[in-house]
């Protein structure tokens, strides 16, 4: 039953009288990139479409993963400032959420 004893069927019919269509996607990973580079992922979600008066709205649900993406000229830059491979300057920005000083100050092994 939903809020104020209404079950789901009647609600549906008040949503397409109101001219609102509710469907559920069948996705399979849904990744969303946010400023700086992160990336929240979402790995067998439930998406839901809601249109009404034709803007479309998605509710994303379900258990997430958040990744940083390091950008190549970040490596690069970590990697020639402390004097290593760009695989060792990729794993150092990972482990310092892409905080280049930080990288380049643990590579360096002057990490407070």
């Amino acid at each position: 039953m939903f809020p104020g004893g209404m079950n789901p069927k009647n609600m549906g019919r008040m949503m397409k009288q109101m001219g609102i269509k509710n469907d559920e996607l069948d996705a399979e990973r849904v990744e969303i990139t946010l400023s700086g580079g992160k990336k929240v992922i979402f790995e067998n979600p439930q998406v839901q479409l809601m249109v009404v008066q034709g803007q479309k709205t998605y509710t994303i649900m379900g258990d997430t993963v958040e990744e940083t993406s390091i950008p190549e000229d970040d490596i690069k830059m970590v990697a020639e400032s402390a004097e290593v491979s760009e695989e060792e300057a990729k794993k150092a920005l990972e482990e310092n959420d892409g905080d280049m000083a930080q990288a380049i100050m643990k590579l360096k092994g002057e990490e407070e």
